[in-house]
């Protein structure tokens, strides 16, 4: 549960706007150059694709992050949009990924994207799965 203090801050900023919803001041999901340049590689063609993050219950640490191009955007996905490129980010793992760098690389043997997340407490030893 959040302290008294930020439930009384975030009541007062609900009262002054007259809303109910807020909004994050801060990008859940940050993208690196390299991350971008690979994302406008994959999304090129003629229909718009946006790639969804999400994270599932997977591994032996717990949890995992999903991928997944999709034409569409799910009605409580949050939206990043960085250099003109759009990511969605799953509204069940917003939490799990506030805060994180999304990240392309490339080395001899294999490229992949990589996250970059302070929320995490640990990995398994093949770096599949982590906790939060």
């Amino acid at each position: 549960m959040f302290p008294t203090r930020i439930r009384r801050q975030a009541a007062k900023a609900i009262m002054a706007h007259g809303t109910r919803q807020l909004k994050l001041r801060k990008a859940p999901l940050t993208l690196t150059t390299a991350a971008v340049s690979r994302l406008k590689e994959l999304s090129s063609g003629d229909h718009p694709q946006f790639l969804r993050v999400g994270v599932k219950s997977k591994g032996c640490s717990g949890n995992s992050y999903m991928m997944e191009f999709t034409e569409t955007r799910g009605k409580f996905d949050e939206i990043v949009n960085q250099q003109g490129v759009t990511v969605l980010v799953d509204s069940k793992a917003l939490l799990t990924v506030l805060g994180s760098e999304m990240d392309y690389v490339e080395d001899a043997l294999s490229s992949q994207f990589v996250f970059h997340n302070p929320n995490v407490k640990g990995t398994c030893g093949c770096g599949e799965s982590f906790t939060v």
